[in-house]
């Protein structure tokens, strides 16, 4: 069953979303990492980031009620933030791109499959329903390059991959929504990802 929650609301379910977080982003790649301090810090960001615009978690729940699979996020505000890896982020693509194609846009800040339902089409069903309500379709995310599943993961769903600004490749790399068929993402200097 998967669920979709908006702000706070979230947070009924919070021990059972921190739990699947801390197994997912304590797993290779993303090792080594402390389970508690995962947790710990997983749980003070998840308090402050349901109070952003446009805060969304969606849910995938298994019988007994612990969450197999999880999405989150929110409508990314000016100014562009500065904590976290957006600085990084702000050096890939330059001010001005991260104006013209993050910011307004839906941002995908987590997404993760417990291993006990990895490889059923549960991570890309997730991506769909959480980046789907996105304004305008416009959404994106980051992710670590260290990380070559959600890598593949990503390019295989058909995101999108603005070129960094020459000489500024980062460990962070940005993925935008696939662009509707009426739209427009060459101005961007986005590329297909099968073009990598």
């Amino acid at each position: 069953m998967t669920l979709t929650w908006y702000g706070p609301d979230v947070l009924t379910v919070d021990d059972e979303l921190t739990e699947a977080y801390a197994e997912v982003f304590t797993a290779p790649p993303w090792e080594p990492r402390d389970a508690e301090e995962t947790r710990v810090e997983f749980r003070e960001r998840l308090e402050t980031d349901v109070r952003r615009p446009g805060f969304r978690a969606v849910l995938a729940l298994s019988e007994d009620g612990g969450v197999d699979g999880f999405a989150t996020g929110w409508t990314t505000q000016a100014p562009f933030r500065t904590d976290r890896a957006y600085g990084k982020v702000t050096r890939r693509l330059g001010a001005e791109r991260v104006s013209e194609l993050l910011v307004g846009c839906f941002e995908i800040d987590e997404l993760g499959v417990r291993s006990r339902a990895r490889g059923t089409g549960l991570g890309r069903r997730l991506l769909s329903a959480l980046s789907s309500g996105a304004p305008g379709g416009r959404a994106w995310l980051m992710t670590w390059n260290g990380a070559p599943d959600a890598l593949a993961f990503y390019r295989r769903a058909g995101w999108l991959e603005p070129a960094p600004l020459p000489g500024e490749e980062t460990d962070m790399v940005v993925f935008v929504a696939p662009v509707p068929a009426d739209g427009e993402a060459s101005g961007f200097g986005v590329q297909e990802a099968s073009g990598r």
